[in-house]
């Protein structure tokens, strides 16, 4: 929508869309900080990052190593390392067939508290589960929401100069068993799926692209631009030292 006013013109909100890959945890925090510095220069830009987390564990700040019920021992064997993270929530296992959706908004030109901002996010998980039949309601403990009491989504966020990082975590189509080892948020149940909970068949790029039309949707966004690479979430060059001969 065009505004008008004393004859000046304001041009519908844009939204740039990363559809990415698998992204490490080094490339994944590399990715947000670049995008929010870009934001935080110009409070009218915003980026969508949605990729596939590698496997691994992040804690929040209301987290706890008791949530993690697996040993160092088996971590290892897993190939699950454990990550502190500067967001909200709590414990979280990150493997295969999960979508990560972390929007990088200045919550100041949108409008938005950071807690009415928490809100909104939990609201775009529980549409995403009605668009795949399944009822989920919000959890008022720790933000995001459950079906028939297991958490499918994981909302956790960072605010710092009113630019969000990390955001939703939804469980699509991953193996379950693994989640026994891991309590999210500390909860005593493991999380569950929409491919579980859901009569539809689910495929995880159904679900970003859901994901794109309904936060677009509810910030506001007219206009959206996707790309599938962003320079600072490519693998960084390798250096090797060469020992050269006498």
């Amino acid at each position: 929508m065009f505004v008008t006013a004393g004859r000046s013109e304001f041009p519908p909100r844009a939204l740039a869309v990363y559809l990415l890959g698998r992204l490490d945890p080094d490339a994944q925090l590399a990715l947000q900080r670049r995008l929010a510095f870009d934001v935080s220069g110009d409070r009218d830009a915003a980026a969508l990052v949605l990729c596939e987390p590698a496997a691994g564990v992040t804690i929040g700040r209301e987290g706890s190593a008791a949530h993690v019920r697996a040993n160092p021992v088996e971590l290892a064997a897993r190939g699950w390392p454990v990550q502190w993270v500067a967001r909200g929530g709590g414990a979280l296992l990150h493997a295969p067939g999960q979508v990560a959706c972390y929007p990088v908004f200045a919550l100041d030109a949108l409008g938005l508290t950071a807690g009415r901002y928490v809100s909104e996010l939990v609201a775009v998980a529980g549409d995403l589960c009605r668009e795949f039949g399944v009822t989920a309601e919000p959890d008022h403990v720790r933000p995001g929401v459950r079906v028939r009491g297991r958490r499918v989504a994981h909302v956790g966020v960072a605010v710092r100069s009113a630019v969000s990082t990390f955001g939703l975590v939804v469980n699509a189509t991953p193996d379950l068993a693994p989640f026994r080892a891991v309590r999210c948020d500390g909860d005593a149940l493991p999380m569950t799926a929409l491919a579980r909970e859901s009569g539809h068949r689910v495929r995880v790029p159904g679900v970003r692209q859901r994901l794109v039309e309904l936060v677009a949707a509810r910030f506001g966004f007219a206009r959206v631009s996707v790309f599938h690479t962003h320079p600072a979430a490519l693998p960084r060059p390798t250096r090797h030292a060469l020992t050269y001969g006498s």
